[in-house]
């Protein structure tokens, strides 16, 4: 501190003490004349010590240094007032330090300050013992102490005090206690609204605001609300809303009035006493922007009860919340979108909104403001929820794009919304079909990649939706997110996991979705929450099936069985049976592999193809034309283009020409099986179409049933002894054709001499295209059966009698045509042998 300092006409620096009646030249001293016996000196240190530290935070930090924090404590309870009130006086300030009041809890002086609150102290002993204490509550720790220590009942009872420091500094510790649960209990029990009323009529504006932000906090207590309306509350708050001198209270007064509105009785209470008017109309006129958003969310929140809204709706709460939506202010806007979302729950009000609110919602889509617009359509997914006339409202407001656009947005509540106010204009196909044209598929990719459950949820949802076009599904596949929505398969959270199987089971209506479902793993994973009680849920078991009914050639594989329901196209193939854990190949990369001893792949393809020479740009003779016919004699470029001109003209040419034809396709099937494409089997073309012309015409379909398997068994090499089963030589056939095609791949047509699988899976696949329902059931040790369902005739005497279909097998091998009925020992014995 330097030299002693004589009182002047200039205040002295701050670094510096006023003259004592003890000479000092330091703060040390200064501290250490706490310690004094005498009073006189104790008052005259703490008078010095309070003026140096009202002078700064360094002073206060140089105080808490020497030490002298412990000697005042045991000072503020000295039994001379004048020391006492001095003491008090310097915690009061010095209590501003953080590094003080952290001593001071150290110290426990909590305790000693509240006893400095008793009615009999020195209104300037409550002053700054209320200061320190408010200082102090602004810390967790301290708002323990205070409160365990009762704190809170003097500290209410100053709030009558005739000085208004310390009504102001007691307001502010309350303010700052009650932010915990503990004390807003009980502070009720204690009173405390009525002193807090009081002090709304004060004439100094940090009082008044002080009340309100401890009204703010405490009428979240329904009971305290109750309170507050029992004594006349909200009449108080009301006329200061509509005093324009109280215009900075006027924010803090509409948070509390935004409270009580979330109680019925009190809403009625004010609708009735025309206090909801006032109110409204006070929303109406006012142009400060945190008025308006603190009413917007006073409205929000009393409209979470449906009675509530029923009154908002019945003042026209909706014309105030459309205009409040045209402010320039983002923060009111984004409050009244809020506001709508919650008033929206009242059908009426959901219609109110829509002529006018919805289009400028949908302009607020495109607000810089991520607040605003994420508000926005939330409030716009609220409107249209189980509402075509919204959703019609959204379409002509031209809000189809900014939706798609949100998809991409920053917050991810906006870009969930936005999915689900898509999913809800998809249910009109007019506007699904808008929406699509859009790209909405595309934009979905990145959602469906979020991170966020919520996000992914929705575009699963979403996904669902609009993967019922075939245009739609073709358009996600293009755009890779047939692998995000695989992921979501995975998802621990249910939500996400019951959507992406939903999402899957309609994506997967088409045959080339499907395989590229299973290409990815939702096979696999499907099985897997299916095995799980806990992971599985309504559309898994169906997302499973929809999945293997289009992409048979698996379901086959895995399950062994296919029923009548599930008609072999083209693309078929049957590769055996798949171990679990054992990736299905595709036919291409089964095709492409070496030959190998193992089970042939028998595929299906009777799709007819054209027979175009290739044009060469120089002129060539016929003898070059036919000595060349091997190499390029097919081309499929040609034969597309061809076919549109020349289709029947060409079939009947490969009709008369058969025997060139099948020498042709022998050459086109080693080319194109080099470069992994599927060539055309003209053989079981044959069939197919000798079947219709052959067996259609039978009348009943047992009679079809068994003039079929007597075809498909004279196809394949003709009836079979039982007892010379094992002399039918096939495996060496199939392993010649495979060494003729350098391709472990065959068409079925080339299998003359064929077994149970191959016999059965011919039957199949002729039976679908003429139209006689059959299943295929794989066995055993290469066992495969068809089971047809034929209705008996009636018993002798029984007219008119409609018996229930009844099961057969057909034998295809020993006596083909027979019919075995299921269950029986020869259907058991042909499965097995």
């Amino acid at each position: 501190m330097g030299k002693k300092v004589k009182k002047e006409a200039e205040p002295p620096p701050k670094d510096v003490f006023d003259p004592l009646l003890i000479e000092s030249k330091t703060a040390a001293t200064v501290v250490l004349m706490l310690s004094s016996p005498e009073e006189e000196v104790l008052a005259k240190a703490c008078d010095a010590i309070y003026k140096f530290a009202s002078k700064g935070d360094e002073n206060k930090v140089t105080l808490l240094g020497l030490g002298a924090v412990e000697p005042l404590r045991k000072l503020i309870s000295h039994e001379d007032p004048i020391v006492r009130r001095n003491a008090v006086m310097v915690f009061g300030i010095m209590a501003s330090n953080h590094d003080v009041r952290k001593l001071l809890r150290e110290l426990d002086v909590t305790n000693s300050l509240i006893s400095r609150l008793a009615p009999e102290e020195d209104v300037v002993i409550h002053e700054f013992a209320t200061l320190c204490l408010a200082h102090m509550a602004a810390e967790y720790t301290s708002k323990v102490q205070i409160f365990e220590q009762g704190g809170l009942e003097p500290l209410i009872r100053l709030l009558g005090s005739p000085d208004p420091d310390v009504k102001k500094n007691s307001v502010e510790c309350i303010y700052l206690l009650v932010q915990d649960f503990q004390s807003r209990a009980a502070v009720r029990e204690l009173n405390v609204i009525p002193p807090l009323l009081e002090l709304l009529k004060s004439e100094y504006p940090v009082i008044q605001l002080l009340a309100l932000k401890t009204l703010g906090i405490i009428s979240n207590d329904r009971e305290t609300r109750k309170i507050l309306t029992e004594h006349q509350g909200l009449d108080y708050l009301l006329k200061i809303l509509e005093t324009k001198e109280f215009g900075d209270l006027h924010v803090e007064a509409l948070a509390v009035v935004g409270n009580c509105l979330e109680d019925v009785d009190i809403m009625q209470s004010i609708q009735q006493t025309g206090g909801l008017s006032r109110l409204l109309s006070f929303i109406g006129v006012s142009t400060v922007p945190d008025v308006q958003r603190n009413a917007a969310k006073a409205i929000a929140k009393a409209a979470y009860d449906s009675e509530n809204r029923k009154i908002l709706n019945e003042q026209e709460v909706e014309k105030c919340l459309i205009n409040l939506l045209g402010n320039d202010n983002d923060g009111v806007k984004a409050a009244a979108s809020q506001a709508i979302s919650a008033m929206c729950e009242n059908l009426a009000s959901k219609r109110a909104f829509g002529p006018q609110g919805i289009p400028q919602l949908v302009q607020l889509l495109s607000s810089d403001s991520e607040e605003v617009k994420e508000a926005a359509v939330i409030a716009l997914a609220n409107l249209t929820a189980a509402s075509p006339s919204n959703a019609s409202a959204i379409a002509e407001a031209e809000g189809i794009e900014p939706l798609i656009n949100t998809l991409s947005a920053q917050r991810d509540g906006a870009i969930a919304n936005a999915a689900t106010v898509l999913t809800n204009m998809a249910m009109q196909e007019p506007f699904r079909l808008k929406i699509l044209s859009h790209g909405i598929m595309s934009a979905l990719v990145g959602p469906l990649r979020s991170t966020n459950s919520q996000v992914q949820s929705k575009a699963a949802f979403t996904v669902a939706a609009f993967g019922c076009d075939a245009d739609a599904r073709t358009e996600l596949r293009n755009a890779s997110g047939l692998g995000p929505l695989v992921k979501l398969l995975h998802s621990k959270n249910e939500e996400v996991r019951r959507n992406a199987c939903w999402a899957v089971t309609v994506c997967a209506s088409d045959e080339l979705t499907a395989v590229e479902l299973c290409r990815l793993g939702a096979l696999e994973i499907l099985e897997e929450i299916n095995l799980s009680t806990g992971h599985k849920n309504n559309f898994s078991e169906g997302a499973l099936e929809k999945l293997l009914d289009n992409n048979l050639s698996q379901k086959y594989s895995q399950m062994g069985y296919l029923s009548s329901s599930n008609i072999i196209t083209n693309g078929f193939y049957d590769c055996g049976q798949v171990q679990p854990g054992v990736k299905f190949l595709s036919l291409e990369e089964l095709s492409t592999q070496e030959l190998t001893d193992r089970r042939a792949i028998i595929f299906i393809n009777a799709k007819p193809q054209d027979i175009v020479p290739v044009v060469e740009e120089k002129p060539q003779d016929a003898s070059y034309e036919q000595t060349n016919s091997s190499s390029s004699t097919l081309r499929r470029g040609s034969r597309e283009k061809a076919r549109k001109g020349k289709g029947k003209k060409e079939e009947e040419k490969m009709k008369e020409d058969d025997v060139q034809i099948t020498s042709e396709v022998q050459e086109e099937v080693n080319l194109e099986n080099s470069h992994g494409l599927l060539p055309p089997d003209l053989v079981l073309l044959d069939y197919i179409n000798d079947a219709s012309k052959t067996i259609l015409p039978l009348t009943t379909t047992r009679e079809q049933v068994v003039a079929l398997a007597q075809f498909v068994a004279d196809k394949m090499g003709g009836p079979i002894e039982r007892d010379r089963l094992h002399d039918f030589s096939w495996e060496l056939h199939i392993s010649e054709i495979e060494f003729e095609l350098k391709c472990n791949a065959v068409p079925i047509g080339k299998v003359k001499k064929g077994t149970f699988c191959h016999r059965a899976l011919l039957f199949k696949v002729i039976a679908d295209r003429i139209g006689i329902g059959c299943s295929l059931v794989r066995g055993e040790y290469n066992r495969a059966w068809n089971e047809v369902k034929l209705v008996d005739d009636s018993p002798q005497g029984v007219a008119g009698l409609l018996l229930p279909p009844q099961e057969y097998i057909v034998d295809l091998m020993f006596e083909p045509g027979y019919l075995m009925k299921q269950g029986s020992a020869e259907a058991d014995r042909y499965k097995c042998i």
